[in-house]
Order: C-alpha cells, then sequence, then structure tokens
C-alpha cells in the first residue's frame, strides 16, 4: 500500500483524486492539503511515500514547499500536478527532487499508476 498526501488549492480536484485513486488500487491518502504550507505540515506528520502537490497554490505554493521539504526530509518522494509548466519551472522542480510530473487532465487511472510507479 502506498501512503500519499494530496496537496491542491481545487477543492474539487482535491476531493475527486482523494475519493478516486484509493479506488484504482493500492493507494491510501493519509492527508490532504489546500495549500504548501499545510502540505509540509502534513508530510512531516503522516510521513508519507509520496507527496502529491500543484505546483501553482496561493501562499506557499508548490516549489516553496518543495524548498522546505527539501531541508526538512530530503528524501521524499514528490510528484507534481500541474495545468502548464514552464521549462525554467519544471527546471527548477526537479533540482527540488520532484521524481515526476503528470496533468491535471489526466485520468485518474494513469495518476494512481505514476504514483505507484
Amino acid at each position: 500500500m502506498t501512503g500519499i498526501v494530496l496537496a491542491d488549492d481545487e477543492v474539487l480536484l482535491r476531493k475527486a483524486l482523494s475519493a478516486l485513486l484509493p479506488l484504482e488500487g493500492g493507494i491510501t491518502v493519509l492527508a490532504e492539503a489546500e495549500d504548501g504550507a499545510a502540505a509540509v505540515g502534513a508530510v512531516l506528520e503522516h510521513q508519507p511515500d509520496v507527496l502529491v502537490i500543484d505546483l501553482e497554490m496561493p501562499g506557499t505554493d508548490g516549489l516553496e514547499a518543495l524548498a522546505q521539504l527539501q531541508r526538512l526530509r530530503p528524501d521524499q518522494t514528490v510528484l507534481m500536478l500541474t495545468r502548464h509548466a514552464r521549462p525554467g519551472v519544471l527546471r527548477r522542480a526537479l533540482r527540488l527532487g520532484v521524481r515526476g510530473f503528470v496533468s491535471k487532465s489526466a485520468e485518474p487511472a494513469h495518476i494512481a499508476e505514476v504514483i505507484r510507479g
């Protein structure tokens, strides 16, 4: 079983993924977060196998959260959700330890497959 923290400011998307990903098998949603600051707190509290985090969020965005986690939990596996990412942003995310990217428009089955991988 792969435990995840799911961080996205879009409530509908976050709640939908939280409900759908466990149905794909092998995934447990340990916590949800509405922004990067809450994501950092949830990761430190729950120590998930994978943090699934949105790139763009108000307040502390995904990249800032990753910068904090790189100092606090440097081996954390991270999958970044995004709609449109510019190459410079993607390079920065990779430097911060992101292991993969997936589009928010992807099928839940595909997102689950990437998480399990």
